[in-house]
């Protein structure tokens, strides 16, 4: 996408796929908002943990002549090796695709057994996937897997209310460039998520007396004006909430003095009583696969 924002296109890292800067998640935006989202220039798109048969309705359209735009996601929270590639499978048939363009190995705190990792590259190398992905809710977890080539792209939480990956992982990324090509090694693709807290930010309870309430735009630009990241991530379940991000692209950027604004913002955002845990599920599956086979754990 072009546009005078400056929030064009952009490498995904090591990956080298090119991607629009705001992505849009399967979270309830309904088969015309997502067509008409790319037609307006968004091409990543996330089938993740909610698989919404619109969305996938939506994939399906748009890859039958368009599939060469399109950068298609698809997340496993698979915690046993056997089930990555049936997981990745069911996801294609869903969305009639024969390959996603990343997978995405979700809601790694803690590094994946070695097994989790050898059958996501022979998804890869059967032809299922081209690239690996890897999301996490543990800021110090990301200097391992920013250091580790199997993964092309990471996906972290960054808003103005969780800021800390700007001191926790962005200064890991080093100074190579984003993209393959010459001289240093290139970085992994970087996506945001969760730019609006789950619309705590957008909450006018929690925003401080005489501050202006964020539009859901701010929240998106906020994240895409840090330097080091390189997708949005949009949950959107409306048409006005589709279109409210997308407003983001057109606004662009923002100036010292709204990233000032949005911090104050985040702060009381942050420190309101309406924290969000993490899926107790996943972290249950965590602990119990690392018990049940310790000795498989790629990090001992």
């Amino acid at each position: 996408m072009t546009n005078r924002s400056g929030f064009q296109r952009t490498t995904l890292g090591r990956t080298g796929l090119r991607v629009s800067r705001l992505g849009l998640a399967s979270n309830g935006a309904c088969r015309r908002d997502v067509e008409w989202a790319v037609d307006q220039g968004i091409n990543y798109l996330y089938w993740g943990s909610l698989r919404r048969p619109d969305f996938g309705a939506a994939v399906r359209h748009l890859a039958r002549s368009r599939r060469a735009e399109l950068v298609v996601v698809v997340q496993t929270y698979a915690r046993v090796a056997a089930l990555v590639r049936p997981s990745v499978e069911l996801a294609l048939r869903r969305l009639g695709l024969d390959h996603a363009d990343v997978l995405l190995l979700g809601w790694w705190n803690e590094p994946p057994d070695a097994r989790i990792v050898e059958a996501a590259r022979r998804v890869c190398e059967a032809g299922k996937a081209r690239h690996i992905m890897i999301s996490c809710h543990r800021r110090a977890t990301f200097a391992r897997y920013i250091a580790d080539p199997t993964y092309g792209a990471i996906m972290v939480r960054y808003n103005a209310a969780h800021p800390g990956a700007e001191t926790e992982v962005f200064p890991h990324l080093g100074p190579g460039p984003a993209a393959p090509g010459d001289g240093a090694r290139p970085r992994p693709g970087v996506v945001a998520y969760t730019a609006t807290r789950w619309g705590a930010l957008l909450d006018p309870r929690l925003i401080p007396p005489g501050e202006p309430r964020p539009r859901g735009s701010d929240c998106y630009r906020f994240a895409l004006t840090h330097p080091d990241v390189d997708v949005a991530l949009c949950g959107a379940k409306t048409t006005d909430e589709v279109r409210e991000a997308l407003e983001a692209l057109a606004r662009g950027p923002m100036d010292a003095e709204e990233l000032a604004w949005m911090k104050r913002v985040g702060a009381a955002v942050r420190s309101a009583p309406t924290g969000r845990s993490g899926n107790p599920l996943i972290s249950w599956l965590d602990r119990w696969t690392r018990v049940a086979d310790p000795g498989g754990a790629a990090s001992r």
